[in-house]
């Protein structure tokens, strides 16, 4: 049985917010995963994508997310992690993959500058670029899709835990 629930999706949806809060309805315990990284490489995220570029962090962020065992958590992923191919394939055997998604123009409203949160991108990428090129990925991988548009954080929560009843 998958006892976890996993958020994806771009920077700036809420996957931390939702994930603090589905945690503490739920009785589950909330991992950031973007933390587990910091905490593995003794670095910020920003740091390590400096130092060791995209791809470096991708590699890095795949191999912390592969590794992580827990049970009756809620999971909020770094928004590159679907880059990872054996991080979302243990993700998806661990717990439920949840899709935040977003239009772009609200998005793109929430994130203001994208150089202050770390956000992975490459250099010359714009937000539109990475939106596009990441979206189809979580679709891919997701087991649900929530869309946001119109909700604050609360309605998303429930939207969330209305359709995961079925896998608790």
């Amino acid at each position: 049985m998958k006892s976890n629930i996993i958020l994806i999706g771009m920077p700036g949806v809420g996957k931390s917010t939702v994930g603090v809060i589905l945690a503490k309805i739920l009785g589950y315990k909330f991992i950031d995963t973007d933390l587990l990284i910091q905490e593995s490489e003794n670095r910020l995220l920003h740091e390590i994508i400096k130092s060791d570029g995209v791809d470096g962090f991708i590699e890095i962020e795949n191999k912390v997310n592969s590794l992580i065992n827990t049970e009756k958590s809620v999971i909020a992923t770094g928004g590159s992690v679907v880059y990872g191919r054996e991080a979302m394939k243990h993700l998806s055997e661990i717990g439920t993959v949840v899709y935040l998604s977003l239009d772009y123009r609200k998005l793109k409203y929430r994130l203001g500058n994208i150089k202050n949160r770390g956000v992975v991108i490459r250099k010359g990428q714009r937000l539109i670029d990475l939106y596009n090129e990441r979206t189809p990925l979580y679709e891919k991988y997701a087991d649900i899709v929530i869309d946001e548009n119109g909700c604050g954080i609360e309605k998303t929560v429930s939207r969330i835990i209305e359709n995961i009843k079925s896998d608790l």
